[in-house]
C-alpha cells in the first residue's frame, strides 16, 4: 500500500508552521500553529469536521492528518521525531541537519546489503568446523526463542561494519546478545564474551524471564536450559 503524503503546497505550509515554532513540540501544538498561520486551512478543516459522524473540530482534523503523515514518513528528511514519550514530539530540521539525515538514512538503508556481502565473502573462507559452530549458535538461539520466548541474536563482537577496525564473520568473533542490546551496540566493537560471561549473560536473561514466565505461560524447564548451556559449551 502506498504511503499517504501531503501535497507540496500543504506540506510547505505545515512545515512553515513547525519552523515558526522552532523547538520540540507536540503534534497538537503544531496543528494549532497551522490554524493560526493559515486560517484558510483551518476554515476548510472546520467544514470537513462538520461532515463527520463523530464530533470533531478542524484543529483535530489537522492534527490527525499531521500525525498520519508523520507516521507514514511523509515529512522524512524534514523533521525529527522523538517517540520516547507520549505524546510524541517533533521538531523541524535545519538544512545541515536535513542533509546529514539523508546521508545517514541512505547509509542505514544500504547497511544490510553491505553486511550481507561481507558475511558471504567471509563464509567462503570458513572450514567445516567453523561452519558447524556457527550453525550450532544459530540453533541455540532458535531454541531459546522457541521454548522460552527469548529474543537473542547472533552478534559480531568486533562489528563487521565498524569503520575503524571491522571484524570478520567467524565463530571466534560471534556471541549471543538480546536484540535490544545488539541494537544499542550497533557497529561498536566489544571484547567478545568469555564462555563463562556468555553463560552468565544468558542465565541472567532467563532469571528475568522467570519473573513473568507464569503470566506469559512459559515453562522455564531447568533441565532444558541446562542442556542448551551444555550445547553452548561444546562449540563456543
Amino acid at each position: 500500500m502506498a504511503k499517504k503524503v501531503p501535497g507540496n503546497s500543504i506540506s510547505k505550509n505545515y512545515l512553515e508552521a513547525l519552523r515558526a515554532i522552532n523547538e520540540w513540540t507536540t503534534v497538537s501544538d503544531w496543528a494549532i500553529k497551522v490554524g493560526e498561520m493559515f486560517p484558510e486551512l483551518l476554515e476548510k478543516a472546520n467544514k470537513e469536521a462538520k461532515n463527520h459522524k463523530r464530533p470533531t473540530t478542524g484543529i483535530r482534523e489537522i492534527a490527525a492528518r499531521i500525525s498520519s503523515w508523520v507516521s507514514a514518513d511523509g515529512f522524512a528528511g524534514k523533521i525529527e521525531v522523538d517517540e520516547s514519550e507520549r505524546p510524541k514530539r517533533v521538531r523541524i530540521l535545519t538544512d545541515d541537519e536535513a542533509t546529514h539525515y539523508q546521508e545517514t538514512s541512505l547509509e542505514a538503508d544500504l547497511e544490510p546489503l553491505t553486511r550481507a556481502q561481507r558475511i558471504k565473502t567471509d563464509e567462503t573462507k570458513l572450514g567445516t568446523k567453523e561452519k558447524y559452530r556457527i550453525a550450532e549458535l544459530d540453533a541455540i538461539i532458535r531454541q531459546l526463542k522457541e521454548f522460552f520466548n527469548l529474543d537473542f541474536e547472533l552478534e559480531h563482537a568486533r562489528a563487521i561494519l565498524n569503520s575503524k577496525d571491522p571484524g570478520k564473520h567467524h565463530p571466534d568473533n560471534l556471541q549471543i546478545l538480546l536484540k535490544s542490546h545488539n541494537r544499542l551496540k550497533s557497529n561498536a566493537n566489544w571484547e567478545r564474551f568469555t564462555l563463562q560471561e556468555q553463560i552468565e549473560y544468558i542465565q541472567a536473561v532467563v532469571k528475568v524471564q522467570k519473573l513473568v514466565s507464569s503470566k506469559m505461560k512459559i515453562d522455564l524447564h531447568e533441565e532444558v536450559i541446562g542442556s542448551i548451556i551444555e550445547r553452548l559449551k561444546l562449540i563456543y
